[in-house]
């Protein structure tokens, strides 16, 4: 189970920009699900949330979408030994 107490309200604040470009740029439509994917993949794996807000399209979208497409609610894991390139 995933401890929420463990991202700063500072860090959700980027999570949501994070969200929002990848609205516009990569066409995410469940916006819920990608903001609990990026906070919970943050939490279990730390990213480095301001690179990946700043980071070119390309980098931006394999994290994003990596996170979105491999996360594993169930465990609040990435599977497919997905391993975000923002991760520290």
């Amino acid at each position: 189970m995933i401890n929420w107490n463990k991202i700063t309200q500072d860090e959700s604040v980027i999570v949501g920009k994070i969200v929002k470009r990848a609205v516009k740029e990569l066409g995410v439509k469940d916006i819920l699900s990608a903001q609990m994917d990026i906070s919970a993949a943050h939490i279990e794996m730390p990213i480095k949330l301001n690179e990946l807000l700043k980071a070119d399209k390309f980098n931006f979208g394999h994290d994003v979408a990596g996170i979105i497409n491999n996360m594993n609610r169930a465990t609040s894991k990435l599977d497919n030994c997905f391993v975000p390139r923002f991760a520290r």
